[in-house]
């Protein structure tokens, strides 16, 4: 299982704020094989281009807010394609949207149809918000049931999957075939139960590892919301955790 490891930036926002280009420095240095981006902090796409290219770092998709789909879709588009980036991810739906997902599929399937004619995957990544019950099917199921596999994708996020009570594996195995992508996270054993490096909580790690093979999972992204330590240490714990378990799994 030869899967390609990216970090979500949204960890390290603040030291990508401070400085971007020499946080990438960073990632890469880590033996991360890509990035997941959480905006651009005003680079020109050639220039970040040039530099994920110097550090051997792929742009393996962008957390881009929906409304910004909505507005600007073509200017994302083109950014995206000039990082030669293939996936674009809906990261999160504002509270005065949780009721709209009717309007919220068609507008899916409509970002995604026309990201998909310029070689672009939509994905929506999920929250717990949506794994709430409405006669008795989740709104996740009902949003992905509702859209077009080929148009709109899932990038599933085993953290707010074991927060709702949810397993993990048993989306995975679901909509296999239908992530490219993959957010791992853990969790805290203690009432807290808040973010936590990878390997140190209680989220069913190795099943999910186990399970990604089959789903056709390509990336898998480290993402930790907060962290109680530096957050490059955070991820660096994460990443030597997760090179090891697939050692153990090749």
């Amino acid at each position: 299982m030869g899967k390609f490891i990216a970090v979500q930036l949204f960890t390290l926002r603040e030291e990508c704020e401070q400085d971007f280009y020499g946080t990438l420095e960073k990632v890469a240095a880590l033996g991360f094989n890509g990035v997941e981006l959480a905006g651009y902090y005003g680079k020109d796409a050639n220039e970040l281009k040039e530099t994920l290219d110097r550090l051997g770092l792929a742009a393996v998709s962008s957390h881009v807010p929906l409304e910004r789909m909505e507005q600007n879709l073509e200017n994302e588009i083109a950014y995206l394609k000039t990082l030669n980036c293939k996936n674009i991810v809906c990261p999160y739906l504002v509270e005065e949207r949780r009721e709209e997902y009717d309007q919220l599929t068609q507008t899916l399937n409509q970002v995604g149809e026309r990201c998909f004619q310029e070689g672009i995957a939509l994905s929506y990544h999920n929250h717990d918000f949506e794994l709430e019950k409405k006669e008795g099917r989740t709104h996740l199921e009902r949003l992905f049931d509702e859209t077009n596999p080929e148009y709109v994708k899932a990038e599933l996020d085993v953290y707010w999957l074991t927060l709702a009570g949810e397993d993990p594996v048993d989306w995975i195995k679901k909509y296999s075939g239908r992530m490219p992508l993959i957010h791992l996270k853990d969790m805290t054993t203690d009432s807290d139960r808040t973010f936590a490096e990878l390997g140190t909580g209680g989220v069913n790690l190795e099943g999910i590892l186990h399970s990604l093979d089959e789903a056709k999972v390509e990336w898998v992204v480290v993402e930790q919301d907060r962290c109680k330590r530096s957050p490059l240490e955070s991820v660096e714990i994460s990443i030597n955790y997760l090179k090891d378990q697939l050692l153990k799994i090749n």
